[in-house]
């Protein structure tokens, strides 16, 4: 198999790939955001509830929640989520990075001067207005850094779908490298995941140079 054939191949997954990294950043960068507000809820159940879904989603593997998803509701309940298997996949890595993007987003919002607060409640503001238009555009130029190393993972975890025989890019490398006896398409596949990550790296950091603006 020509190395030209192995590429058209995998593009087939890459597609699948690219999928799964664009569906789960949709879902799981504002799902974070609402875990991390519930977590700092002054309602003590709330708060609760939401640092056990973080400690759960954290201290498991991922690949543990991936099966759980698309397995478990058929074999708990008898019910399958869907036939696209893409669907399960990308719910269970929507849940698993916004747990992530939470601790991320909790650490800025507290890093954050209690003077502000009060200086925007001097001038009228609520706290609604204070939190949107003062303190989350900040928080977010503080966590870009560590937002872009989740993305940057992410981008690498998507191969985790062979867990579930999703066919995304990965694992059709795999199957043509067993049936082939071949090292080139895990080659090819790298230099899919580091141009992708470079790509990635380039644009994070052309958007924290556009919000310099907000450095302290």
């Amino acid at each position: 198999m020509t190395l030209m054939t192995i590429i058209t191949k995998m593009a087939v997954g890459l597609e699948k790939t690219c999928a799964i990294f664009f569906l789960t950043l949709l879902f799981a960068i504002p799902l974070g955001m609402i875990v991390a507000l519930l977590r700092g809820s002054k309602i003590k159940i709330v708060s609760w509830i939401a640092k056990a879904y973080i400690s759960v989603l954290r201290g498991t593997p991922l690949m543990l929640q991936l099966i759980a998803v698309t397995y478990g509701p058929y074999y708990l309940f008898g019910i399958s989520i869907s036939r696209n298997k893409l669907i399960p996949v990308v719910i269970a890595f929507a849940i698993n990075y916004a747990a992530y993007f939470a601790e991320i987003y909790r650490s800025g919002i507290e890093s954050m001067p209690v003077g502000q607060y009060e200086a925007a409640q001097v001038l009228g503001y609520s706290r609604i207005q204070t939190f949107f238009k003062i303190i989350l555009p900040q928080v977010i130029r503080r966590i870009l850094p560590s937002v872009t190393n989740e993305i940057v993972t992410l981008v690498k975890d998507t191969s985790m779908a062979f867990t579930v025989s999703y066919q995304e890019m990965f694992t059709i490398g795999k199957q043509i490298a067993n049936s082939q006896t071949s090292f080139v398409p895990f080659i090819v596949a790298g230099v899919f995941y580091y141009v992708f990550n470079a790509i990635v790296g380039f644009v994070m950091g052309r958007v924290e140079k556009r919000m310099n603006y907000y450095k302290m």
